[in-house]
């Protein structure tokens, strides 16, 4: 029998050195007794890193949404499988049974199979945080179509590349959405957006906030008639474990977004693995993610994984304030929340606000507390801790990326001990390397480098949609054998892996090499000091100089800021030298952020060489406000 629910410190130890001594035995256990196929694999894996090239399970034929939803009928066809909560929480929320969920999802199949969608079609997914989003996405899956989920916050511009850049043949949206107190016209954007998309022919529209909009003839339909008239019998799409699943972009560092390719097979049996061991999840259990499911961790923790596991999943439409800071705590107190999965970001922003906003509600049905998007700095920790947990929470301070399709370091409730800031020991499976500059790996503990990961695990993206050379190029060229993740770590004696951030923005100055990670890192070790990010800008001796954009903690005792940064290039000349000293430190209120935490350092380079004319679309960024405001004090 394989351990499919790590229960203590020496069944993890058991169970991970197994996973890295005899990979292909450990997940052909896991896969074979926990997952349905309708035909076994010929092999469980085949590997070369320097094409780079993986397949796990070749030839094994299934259908995910067969083990989401049919699978689940015998036993738990009563079982809430989604729970919506609305934006507004005046809105009742829904509860939506495996049996209703399957039947909605058939129906929906249907309407995509009658409006010409077949296997292998791209489908773009363009819907606020409502049941169609979910069941949309499962509704792909159950005909073979490949499904790219596009953030319902992301401009035309945005929609537009990524439409294109799969070829989409239709989109499903929505009328409008809510943010807190905005109503948000998302079918203009769809509109506009697809002046520039030739190749859809179909949109399918969701009723959400009965806003007038544009319907072009022969084009845009209604989804509500379309659903009322379909079947709700169908029978799923035989899939092979290679075939594509869905298709997610991330942002370049520099040019246009990568799409992602996630396989059927692999991914299923990683992402539903992670979800069981790193939530610990209980058959009774009321699990929420408030992450977006136009984002990889919506993909793995609200949809995938949570039902894979005949689990019990939120989605959440609204916004962390609105009506006000404690939104959050009210859903965990009305729906019994035991998992609870958030952003730093979102923790930082209502640790700002008074605690009578979480004290005024209960939070003791609360078992598991975790964070995703970024590392998560030790205020915020404690605060989310203490505030949130009463000290009896573990928090799950997870690392891994839209690349790896579901957690790859991580606590373990009540398996691992936690220290704040440290992601702790790998996921069962992943085999983590860290490198210095020159390729060489760094054994030992009480060290620092670049992350790899030297094994292929089943969740790992198969390519870069239409661009394999780009894939091979941004993920396997820097290391022989080695998945880069871009991101530096450190590694304590211990053992346990802290994830210093990127690694990639290397800054040549007076021709030496400089990585920004390190010099952020001494920077925010100044008690005033909350975040920072640095850039380079042309300098006429230098060729390129450093700037740093700095947010200071709200509670710093001195307001002389000069004084400041003095004291900050103190720190970096103490702990890297005096070549990684700053010309420039502004204070700024924040950083601009992507949605998945990355801060945007192609902005600061533009505003630090005062060349913001021309930002780009910044729109897709979870806070663009921000970046007015650091314009407006540009040293």
């Amino acid at each position: 029998m394989s351990n499919y629910h790590i229960k203590n410190l020496e069944e993890y130890f058991q169970v991970y050195n197994k996973s890295v001594r005899e990979p292909e035995t450990f997940w052909e256990e896991i896969a074979e007794e926990h997952f349905l196929w309708r035909k076994k694999w010929d092999k469980v894996l085949s590997w070369d890193f320097k094409k780079p090239e993986v397949k796990w399970f070749e030839n094994a034929k299934l259908n995910i949404t067969e083990n989401c939803l049919d699978r689940h009928l015998a036993t738990r066809k009563d079982k809430t499988a989604i729970i919506f909560e609305p934006n507004d929480p005046n809105e009742k929320s829904e509860h939506i049974t495996y049996g209703q969920l399957h039947e909605r999802v058939c129906k929906m199949a249907n309407v995509l199979a009658e409006n010409g969608i077949k296997k292998g079609d791209r489908v773009c997914i363009y819907l606020p945080m409502i049941p169609e989003l979910a069941i949309s996405v499962l509704a792909c899956a159950r005909i073979g179509a490949i499904h790219s989920v596009v953030f319902a916050g992301f401009s035309s511009t945005a929609l537009a590349t990524r439409v294109n850049d799969s070829d989409c043949k239709m989109v499903i949206t929505s009328d409008g959405s809510y943010r807190g107190k905005k109503q948000i016209d998302l079918k203009g954007i769809v509109d506009t957006a697809l002046e520039e998309c030739p190749g859809v022919e179909t949109v399918l529209t969701v009723k959400r906030t009965g806003a007038e909009i544009n319907m072009k003839d022969g084009r845009d339909k209604w989804l509500a008639p379309l659903l009322e008239q379909a079947s709700a019998t169908n029978i799923a799409q035989e899939m092979d474990a290679e075939d594509p699943l869905f298709i997610l972009y991330t942002s370049g560092s520099t040019g246009k977004p990568k799409g992602m390719v996630h396989s059927s097979g692999g991914y299923m049996v990683f992402a539903a693995y992670t979800f069981k061991n790193i939530f610990q999840y209980q058959e009774d259990d009321i699990y929420w993610c408030t992450a977006d499911i136009g984002w990889i961790t919506g993909h793995s923790y609200i949809v995938y994984g949570p039902l894979l596991n005949g689990a019990t999943t939120l989605m959440f439409e609204g916004v962390p304030t609105y009506p006000d800071a404690g939104r959050f705590w009210q859903v965990v107190e009305e729906h019994k929340v035991n998992q609870f999965y958030t952003a730093p970001t979102a923790i930082r922003a209502l640790a700002k606000a008074s605690v009578d906003f979480v004290n005024k509600y209960d939070l003791s049905s609360l078992k598991v507390l975790g964070t995703v998007g970024e590392p998560i700095n030790e205020d915020a920790w404690d605060w989310y801790n203490i505030n949130v947990g009463d000290g009896k929470c573990p928090i799950a301070d997870t690392w891994w990326q839209t690349e790896t399709g579901g957690i790859m370091i991580s606590p373990i409730p009540f398996v691992t001990p936690t220290i704040p800031t440290f992601a702790t020991l790998p996921f069962i499976g992943i085999q983590p390397a860290l490198m210095d500059a020159e390729g060489n790996e760094i054994k030992g503990n009480g060290v620092q480098g670049r992350l790899c990961i030297k094994f292929p695990w089943p969740g790992i993206a198969r390519t870069i949609w239409g661009d394999h050379a780009r894939y091979r190029d941004t993920y396997f060229a820097a290391y022989q054998d080695k998945y880069f993740t871009g991101d530096g770590a450190k590694r304590d004696p211990v053992g346990y892996y802290r994830i210093t951030g990127r690694v990639d923005d290397v800054i040549i100055v007076s021709g030496h090499n400089l990585g920004t990670a390190p010099i952020e890192d001494a920077i925010n070790e100044h008690n005033d000091v909350a975040e920072s990010a640095i850039v380079g800008f042309p300098h006429d001796i230098k060729g390129n100089a450093l700037y740093g954009f700095v947010i200071l903690n709200e509670e710093r005792e001195t307001e002389d800021n000069d004084q400041l940064r003095k004291e900050i290039n103190q720190e970096i000349t103490a702990q890297i030298g005096p070549i990684a000293k700053l010309d420039k430190i502004q204070f700024v209120p924040g950083l601009p952020k992507t949605r998945s935490g990355k801060i945007m350092r192609r902005i600061l380079r533009k505003i630090a060489a005062d060349d913001a004319k021309d930002l780009g679309d910044i729109s897709t960024l979870l806070n663009p406000e921000v970046v007015q405001e650091i314009m407006d004090d540009a040293l």
